[in-house]
């Protein structure tokens, strides 16, 4: 089982990310023994060099003519000298700005050139452990993926460190660190010396701090890039659509002549060190805008090579499961202490593991919510989970197994990239699915419940142990301290708790089948593969099989209608409709029993409602095709009106909103909301007063009167399956849906643009930070070539933006563009512009932006720009075309506006003919400058 992360929300969590370790419990009887050896699965070619670079290779068509490399480099923050804070990652930014055979800027500028965009595709990224360059490049030229592997190399000791790029690049982190300053850093900066006592993680943020960023010596940042970027500190990874013996010589060509320093300081690995008696942090910021609580048990790292530390993993992934799902049924209840809560055990930082309890509690509620936490635990720790609990757990490990071996053969590249990644900087064993799904069968059925019930005393322990609380600071809303925290530990240890009860629903999903309908008209679009039916009741399917997964059929649908056909005074009733049917769940089964119904099947279905539209999405594995139907009838036939669950998910929703105008980048986002929308009553800012409008009844209503007639619907269904053999289900499910026949479109309830020149000005936040947004609106008349003109324009605006405001001035770390026309209700275009910057350099940026959209209309893109754009497109819309779900999109997109499902084969003929001339006429049309919407938000101090 590949070592799934488990990523915990919140600050608190700080983005640190747990992972399975592995471990022997009772020996099973059978082909493997818990003392053998993991091995290193055949597919993948791992080597050493003699100067000690380690490389991974293995081929992969998913996607095709495609290759995912890793120049992984062992060391991060944690390294840094006191000179250094925050030079670990400025190393991994130069990397970008200036190496031997790529200087200054022309790094990035030739992997636009080749159809790669920056940050989708050619990234990395610095943590406290390690420096991972990440690099996506077609294989369909022998000389791209050559200059591939001299990027690579460049990077990792061939960087020139150029004194000038360095100064540009200080305004860049420090933008980057000031984007990331707010309520969650500063909470951080509280929690992370309780959580790393004694450690240097404590200490070592990879952003750094802007004191060294603004003053560091060029010598203390050519230091690190010297002790630390060294060969036996490297690793390569190549996964991908190319010939493995053809890469391994370009590994070695261009990595085998790297010299290791004479006098390499020594790698150390950080400690976290232990402690007896239970720490306690609690962090309040007025800008907060929720409440946490956070249990770490500090362990130490286990070994992982052996079946019998696989095994060890299978069964704490079988825990963390069942109390997952336990503490969600508690979540659902009208009264919960918490509105999310969790439970997982894993890799900590490189030298600690832990086990963690943590949750997101109502304001007020800390105790009450930490007393859950442990009680459920505590439940656990007493009672064990049930038999019942552990069938299902196993059934879905088995069938997650199952779907992962499936794919074995689709499995995308960058997932393999990462494994080996991590077997490189964590020792993480990678035997192959193949023999990881044979482990799992064997492994499996050979549990015992009491073998899961007795890691929570294992785990659950009074050392090592750091309780964290972070929360708004507000008037008369008290936090705990450290001694009413203990106090919850010992009282829950104290008090009689109930045994858990397992209750399964009797009722089967759906207990009858519905009459069948039929295919009463049939097309086919033979140049898409596509089949289209027409059934007795009006429903429409589109169907598209694929090889694309081999374990994947995806669904999606729509109906003209969407919220735009309720009453002003029911619109929020009608905004969650589909959350509250969803939280109900469908005919007898509440959304805990629908959940233990379909255990270990591979299928989900969700309605939706939109302004526009409603409908149902969902996947199945084609053996779980028939519960997808089935829940799609059901959605339609049997919502379940459930008041716990509504006032369960109301209270979740109030606690959520509770503090958002605390929040300074929310207040600034409503307001480009509002302002864009001339404060239409359907675009007003959540809150706590709108939601109060909220009414289970009126949800549900207007939820089945938008489902009560399937005859305007239609439904996509893209994936591994042959149309003959779901005609079946199709007819009996779909054809089996109610009809009524009525003739209906969506409302134009008239939110429009505003014309004319407005500026506004946000003043929150206590942080020296801006942001900004620029957006460019107005009337247009929908064309393809217009929307694709459109496209591209954002296209270049948002490549020449990034080269002026960031690269040549430091003045932002990023810059977004995003330019679209919309055709209903009515054609309307945008053109935003997003950026963040100091407060000081606002004007300044802005007055830049202005400058090169004046000459974008002046003198056009340059050709380059335009053939970036191009190829580009290019390149996305080769991999989109092998993805089901880009498929069952464009199928939908083109069905819901009545065009030529053929128009998709066209797009080459767009690309091609895209010119300068019709961008810069595309920018005269769209930028102007007596039409727009400026918003910037400023902290309060600011004049």
């Amino acid at each position: 089982m590949a070592r799934r992360a488990l990523i915990l929300v919140g600050v608190v969590l700080g983005g640190l990310a747990l992972a399975h370790s592995a471990t022997a419990q009772e020996a099973p009887a059978g082909r493997f023994h818990l003392s053998d050896t993991l091995p290193v699965d055949p597919a993948v070619t791992v080597g050493t060099l003699d100067n000690g670079v380690r490389y991974f290779i293995r081929v992969n068509q998913r996607p095709e003519e495609r290759a995912e490399l890793r120049l992984i480099v062992n060391v991060g923050s944690v390294l840094e000298d006191d000179d250094q804070l925050g030079l670990a990652h400025f190393v991994e930014h130069m990397a970008f700005n200036g190496t031997e055979h790529f200087p200054k800027q022309q790094l990035v500028d030739y992997l636009e050139s080749i159809g790669m965009q920056f940050g989708p595709d050619v990234n990395a990224y610095t943590s406290f452990d390690e420096t991972v360059y990440m690099l996506t490049v077609p294989t369909d030229s022998a000389e791209i993926l050559r200059r591939a592997f001299q990027v690579l190399e460049d990077w990792a000791h061939l960087q020139l460190l150029d004194s000038t790029e360095i100064e540009l690049e200080r305004g860049v982190l420090l933008e980057e660190w000031r984007l990331g300053r707010g309520a969650a850093a500063r909470l951080r900066d509280e929690l992370f010396p309780i959580l790393f006592s004694g450690s240097p993680y404590a200490e070592r943020l990879p952003i750094g701090t802007p004191e060294v960023l603004e003053s560091f010596a060029h010598e203390a940042l050519e230091r690190f890039y010297r002790d630390w970027y060294r060969p036996d500190l490297m690793a390569v990874v190549a996964v991908g659509d190319f010939d493995p013996e053809v890469v391994e010589s370009l590994i070695r060509q261009h990595f085998g002549g790297i010299s290791a320093p004479p006098e390499a300081r020594p790698r150390v690995v950080a400690d976290v060190p232990d402690h007896v008696k239970p720490l306690f942090a609690v962090a309040t910021d007025p800008e907060a805008t929720g409440t946490q609580v956070a249990v770490y048990f500090k362990q130490p790292v286990r070994p992982e090579g052996t079946v019998g530390d696989y095994r060890r993993g299978v069964v704490e992934a079988l825990y963390s499961a069942m109390l997952n799902l336990r503490l969600f049924e508690l979540s659902q209840q009208p009264d919960a202490p918490y509105l999310g809560a969790f439970s997982g055990q894993g890799r900590f930082v490189r030298s600690k593991e832990a086990y963690v309890l943590a949750a997101l509690v109502r304001e007020g509620g800390v105790t009450a919510g930490l007393e859950a936490l442990l009680t459920e635990a505590e439940r656990v720790a007493r009672y064990g989970f049930t038999e019942s609990e552990l069938d299902r757990a196993k059934q879905e490990l088995l069938r997650n197994m199952e779907q992962a071996h499936a794919e074995r053969d689709k499995t995308e590249s960058l997932v393999y990239a990462a494994e080996y990644s991590r077997a490189f900087l964590e020792g993480e064993p990678f035997p192959g699915i193949v023999l990881e799904y044979d482990l799992v069968q064997e492994l499996v059925p050979s549990i015992e419940v009491h073998e899961v019930n007795r890691l929570v005393r294992q785990w659950i322990t009074d050392e090592n142990r750091v309780v964290l609380v972070s929360g708004p600071e507000k008037e008369g809303v008290a936090m705990p301290d450290g001694a009413a925290l203990a106090a919850v530990f010992a009282a829950v240890a104290g008090t009689e708790i109930e045994p858990y009860t397992d209750s399964v629903a009797d009722a089967p999903l759906l207990p009858e089948r519905p009459r069948p309908g039929s295919v009463v008209r049939q097309e086919t679009v033979a140049e898409l593969g596509v089949t289209v039916w027409e059934l007795a009741n009006g429903v429409r399917v589109l169907l598209k099989p694929t090889d694309f997964k081999d374990d994947q059929i995806v669904l999606d649908s729509w109906s003209p209608g969407g919220t735009s056909l309720a009453l002003d005074s029911d619109y929020v009733a009608a905004r969650t409709a589909s959350r509250v049917v969803q939280r109900g769940g469908v005919g007898e089964l509440s959304l805990v029993d629908l959940e233990k119904v379909l255990a270990g099947k591979a299928v989900g279905v969700s309605p939706y409602i939109s302004s526009l539209y409603e409908g149902l999405w969902g996947s199945a594995s084609p053996q779980d095709v028939e519960t997808l139907f089935q829940l799609v009838y059901l959605y339609f036939t049997a919502p379940r009106r459930d008041p716990d669950a509504y006032l369960a998910l109301r209270g979740q929703i109030t606690e959520e909103l509770r503090n958002r105008a605390a929040d300074p980048e929310g207040v600034f986002r409503d307001t480009v909301q509002v302002t864009l929308a001339q404060n239409h009553p359907r675009q007003q800012p959540a809150t706590v007063e709108l939601y109060d409008e909220m009414d289970l009844d009126k949800s549900v209503a207007f939820y089945r009167d938008r489902f009560a007639d399937a005859s305007d619907f239609t439904f996509v269904l893209v994936g591994s399956f042959d149309p003959d053999s779901l005609r079946p289900l199709v007819e009996t499910y779909l054809g089996g849906l109610p009809s009524l026949g009525r003739v209906e479109s969506w409302r134009d309830v008239g939110i429009r643009y505003p014309a004319g020149v407005i500026r506004k000005t946000v003043r929150r936040g206590v942080e020296p930070r801006s942001r900004t947004s620029l957006v460019f609106t107005g009337d247009w008349q929908y064309s393809r070539s217009g929307q694709y003109t459109l496209r591209a324009l954002g296209s270049v605006m948002e490549i020449r933006l990034r080269e002026v405001l960031r690269e040549a001035l430091g003045g932002t770390y990023s810059v977004g563009v995003s330019s679209s026309g919309e055709r209903r209700p009515a054609e309307q275009f945008s053109v935003g512009i997003g950026f963040g910057s100091d407060p000081e350099r606002v004007d300044e940026l802005v007055g830049v932006v202005f400058q090169q959209i004046d000459s974008l209309k002046a003198y056009g893109p340059t050709q380059d720009e335009i053939e970036k754009v191009q190829e580009m497109q290019r390149r996305a819309r080769e991999t989109a075309l092998k993805e089901n779900r880009f498929w069952t999109q464009v199928l939908l997109d083109h069905d819901r506006y009545g065009t030529d499902l053929r128009d998709i084969l066209a797009y080459e003929e767009l690309v091609a003919g895209l010119t300068a001339d019709a961008v810069r006429d595309a920018a005269r049309r769209y930028l102007r400058t007596d039409n727009y919407v400026l918003v910037t938000l400023y902290p309060e101090a600011t004049n």
